[in-house]
């Protein structure tokens, strides 16, 4: 919801995040969410800050990713961010594959 303004914030400055792109590019590894969702903005957030009302707000950081190889990537039919229960500030990111077990 605020990516301008937390582009001045530890974690989500732009060489961060640059970085990290990088280093998925030079790895080959693809962020699983985002192949499935590449438009999604506040439904992939899985931490909220303990203060004020965000979690309430839903004013949080997608800092949690499933991180693949193409081939596993390819397999994944949907991923969500488990809010139904609070564990802690993170919530649990999911992913369904397309294997049998």
């Amino acid at each position: 919801k605020n990516w301008k303004s937390n582009q001045k914030n530890s974690g989500f400055l732009p060489e961060e995040r640059a970085w990290l792109s990088r280093l998925f590019d030079e790895q080959g590894w693809i962020d699983v969410y985002r192949n499935v969702y590449p438009d999604a903005t506040d439904a992939c957030y899985t931490w909220w800050s303990n203060r004020g009302q965000a979690w309430a707000k839903n004013v949080g950081w997608r800092l949690d990713y499933q991180i693949a190889t193409p081939g596993i990537a390819a397999s994944a039919r949907e991923c969500s961010v488990y809010k139904a229960q609070r564990f802690s500030d993170h919530a649990p990111l999911t992913v369904d594959y397309d294997w049998a077990l």
